[in-house]
């Protein structure tokens, strides 16, 4: 499925709503909105490091068949959509703590923003670059790490 350009989803399926859910039921037998909102945003920001991890080896990824979501966009068009999948790590525990869903601490979730910003300026202008691009999913893992364990720590004060 990965080859098929399939592997962002499922990765975002099964380190998001899937594991976070699932991690839930079993210690609450119950389902959580508020739950399903945060995993969606550990979802996005896991999917985020294989999603960077294909802008080096488009090349490579067509040689072999591989039909990537960069492959699929270009990399111009992926660079492009890098800021608004970024944005979403951040607009979503906004939405939380506006619809009292998520306590206001878990805004410290915000620190992982340099991150985001540096992965997004460093894709635009090297996105048609791959060994200069090569980098970003170490960003990428920076942002996820971050924006991560601080959101979890706000759900914990």
């Amino acid at each position: 499925m990965g080859y098929q350009g399939l592997g962002e989803i499922l990765c975002f399926f099964s380190f998001g709503p899937l594991a976070v859910e699932a991690a839930y039921y079993s210690q609450t037998q119950a389902w959580s909105l508020t739950s399903l909102l945060a995993s969606v945003i550990l979802g996005v920001s896991t999917s985020l490091i294989l999603f960077c991890s294909h802008f080096h080896q488009v090349k490579d990824d067509l040689a072999a068949g591989k039909r990537s979501p960069i492959v699929r966009l270009g990399t111009k068009r992926s660079a492009q959509l890098l800021p608004w999948l970024c944005g979403s790590i951040f607009v979503l525990p906004l939405i939380g703590v506006a619809l009292h869903w998520f306590p206001v601490w878990t805004l410290l979730s915000f620190a992982g923003l340099p991150a985001a910003i540096k992965l997004c300026r460093h894709v635009g202008a090297n996105y048609n670059q791959p060994d200069r691009v090569n980098n970003c999913k170490f960003i990428a893992v920076s942002l996820h790490f971050w924006s991560g364990l601080l959101l979890g720590l706000g759900f914990m004060l």
